[in-house]
């Protein structure tokens, strides 16, 4: 009997914890509008999804700033792809949270695309751009920013800036029941939109 009520705690514990698993979901879109704490957003790929809000949820708006305000040991992340000769060539370089994790993986933002996330080690002049060398802990990478790649800080901002028409990028989690919810929100602002 004992045993019984053994199983049944953990088949209990494990159900709980399937039921507040969370998986990670990135969004990229346009705002269509914001209802109290949902935020609905059509995203790149034409889906309209809702997102709920955390009660404390951040803001944070881009900037359109340079290289060189980003000095040595800045946090930045770099999407980039592998040209003909396999050098990684940028298509954006934005600042970091502190608690983005670090590294260089594939990315999601299209095929062959790849996020590197570092602190800035240099940036020398090279042939029609930089080239900005980024290091993180067991690795570095070496990525040409052409001229005109849009370069994107972020700066607080409030509610107000969600409105309809502007571009979003969200960090978001997806509960076992579908419901999706964000703590973080970058948007566009004055022209300028967070990477997507």
């Amino acid at each position: 009997m004992k045993k019984l009520g053994m199983l049944l705690a953990v088949g209990l514990l494990l159900a709980s914890a399937a039921a507040t698993a969370q998986t990670p979901m990135r969004i990229r879109g346009t705002i269509t509008s914001l209802d109290g704490d949902v935020l609905s957003v059509k995203t790149r790929d034409g889906k309209d999804v809702k997102v709920n809000l955390a009660p404390n949820y951040g803001v944070a708006a881009a900037k359109a700033v340079t290289l060189t305000d980003f000095g040595p040991g800045a946090y930045v992340g770099s999407t980039a792809k592998k040209n003909a000769s396999g050098q990684l060539v940028a298509s954006e370089v934005h600042r970091l949270p502190p608690q983005a994790a670090a590294g260089h993986t594939p990315w999601d933002s299209a095929p062959g695309d790849t996020m590197t996330n570092a602190n800035v080690a240099k940036v020398v002049k090279a042939s029609g751009g930089n080239e900005l060398t980024l290091e993180y802990k067991g690795g570095s990478q070496t990525i040409l920013v052409p001229d005109g790649t849009p370069i994107v800080d972020f700066v607080p901002g409030d509610k107000s800036l969600l409105v309809p028409g502007a571009t979003v990028f969200m960090g978001a989690q997806v509960a076992a029941d579908g419901k999706i919810s964000a703590g973080r929100v970058a948007v566009s602002k004055d022209g300028v939109k967070p990477p997507q």
